[in-house]
Parts: C-alpha cells; sequence; structure tokens
C-alpha cells in the first residue's frame, strides 16, 4: 500500500494499491500472525479471539491515526509468563480480568500523554531504555524457538513432529531466509521472511509433515469462543505492573519505524 499525501480523499489521504506491495505486505502478514497466534498457544488463551480483537485494536488505530503510521498491533510476548502463571493459580477468567484493566492503565497514560506531550515520556524512556526491553522480552522466547525447531511444543513438554524431520525444515527455512537477506537484490531482499516461509513449507511437503484435515475441516465462519473475565485483587496486582513492559515497547516499536522511514510518527 503505497500512500501519497499530495493528493487527498475525505480523510486526507489517498491510497494506492499496487501488486508489488502486495508481497512485502504478505510477509507482513505472515510474521504477525505467527507471532501473534504464538501467544494464545503458549499461555492457552483461545486464538481466534487473538485474532479477531488485533484486526479490531489495528482498524481502530489506524482509523485514529488516520493511516499514518504502518504499524499492526498484536500480542505481547511480554505477558506470556505472567499470563500462563496467572491461569494455572487464578483461572483463566480472572488472569482475563487483569489484562482488562491493563487496556485501562494504557487508557490512562495515553491520557497523561495528551494532557502533558510526549515529551515528558522520552525523558522518562528514551532509546537507551527502550532498546534494552525490546531485546529482553525478545529473548525470553529463544528457548521457545529452540523447542519448536526441534519439532516440539512451545514448552518442549510434546514432540509434535519427528525431531530430525523437524531439524530439516527449521535449518532450510533459516538458511532461505539469512540467503535471501545477505545475498538478495532489489526487492527480492525486502522479503527475506517470505522466502524463509516457502522454502520451508516446500520442504514440509517433500518430507510428508502435517496434514491438511484440520484446515479442510475448519468452518470458514465461526464466532470466538470469548470468555467473559472475572475481577479479583491478587490478579489484577500481579498483572497491571507488568503493562509497564509492553508500554515501553510500543514506544520502541513506534520510535525504530520512524527511525526507518524517517518520520517522527511521535510528534502527533
Amino acid at each position: 500500500m503505497h500512500v501519497d499525501s499530495g493528493q487527498h480523499d475525505g480523510t486526507g489521504v489517498r491510497y494506492i494499491f499496487r501488486f508489488r506491495d502486495c508481497l512485502p505486505g504478505a510477509q507482513m502478514l505472515f510474521v504477525a500472525f505467527g507471532s501473534l497466534v504464538l501467544v494464545p498457544l503458549l499461555t492457552g488463551l483461545n486464538s481466534n479471539v487473538a485474532l479477531f480483537t488485533a484486526g479490531v485494536g489495528t482498524l481502530i488505530f489506524q482509523i485514529c491515526t488516520r493511516g499514518k503510521v504502518p504499524v499492526f498491533l498484536a500480542s505481547s510476548f511480554a505477558f506470556i509468563a505472567p499470563v500462563i502463571y496467572g491461569a494455572q493459580t487464578w483461572g483463566m477468567a480472572q488472569t482475563l480480568g487483569g489484562l482488562f484493566c491493563s487496556g485501562l492503565v494504557y487508557m490512562l497514560l495515553s491520557l497523561l500523554i495528551r494532557w502533558r506531550g510526549m515529551g515528558m515520556i522520552l525523558r522518562l524512556l528514551p532509546p537507551i531504555v527502550t532498546g534494552p526491553v525490546i531485546v529482553v522480552i525478545g529473548l525470553v522466547l529463544a528457548p521457545v524457538a529452540v523447542n519448536m525447531a526441534l519439532g516440539k511444543s512451545g514448552d518442549g513438554a510434546q514432540q509434535l513432529v519427528p525431531e530430525h524431520a523437524a531439524m530439516i525444515i527449521s535449518m532450510i527455512s533459516l538458511a532461505a531466509t539469512v540467503l535471501v537477506s545477505l545475498l538478495g537484490r532489489g526487492f527480492l531482499r525486502l522479503m527475506p521472511i517470505l522466502c524463509g516461509i516457502i522454502a520451508g513449507f516446500a520442504a514440509s511437503l517433500a518430507l510428508g509433515v502435517g496434514g491438511w484435515e484440520k484446515v479442510l475441516a475448519a468452518p470458514w465462519l465461526a464466532v470466538p469462543s470469548f470468555t467473559f473475565p472475572e475481577f479479583a485483587l491478587e490478579p489484577l496486582l500481579f498483572i497491571i505492573p507488568i503493562t509497564l513492559a509492553p508500554a515501553i515497547e510500543h514506544f520502541g516499536d513506534i520510535i525504530a519505524i520512524s527511525s526507518v522511514t524517517g518520520k517522527d510518527y511521535l510528534k502527533d
């Protein structure tokens, strides 16, 4: 999707769709889908609910920002360990109550920024703070990546795919991604992850790993299985302080995108 600010429609922005832009968009779709679904798979949350709420949240975000910021809102990895512990200790409903109140904290934070401006946040959370926080959140998932590359579930409790086949598929995917990133030229170099996914999928078909039975049997349209949150003091006191990490993560993402695109998305 290309945004041309020179000619406007009713929202002040004109969107030009080109086939060439669909491929990087497809890559972003697979990246966002994988990271989004990984969180409910590891925590026991419902994947369909996660997809639905991420889509609605992203649409609201894009409407509020008038399509200026190229961001997709998905699951935060910072909540994985707290949600797993909360579900085991208090149950999923009360854990969701804590997550619901975390959303209210973010709303209060946004009102604070509206009142005091971004200057206060940048003084409290400069890049030297946001950068390491994002790195740590990513490194927490390193054991999960190793388990899944070996054909196990994210927690390593189950062997889902034979280890030798999983190693071949994961290494082919990694090699294709790295080689395209380092040796690719022109437009191809922008799509290393998509190339890795295609290579891994082809390797899976060649080794006979996976099946389409569940995909074919799944309904085309279905209402997500929502769980109504319950509220208790202990889950709230446990989960709400953790909301600071995803807030820092979000600011860091916006700053990173600003540096890549050369546009200051924080000034508005």
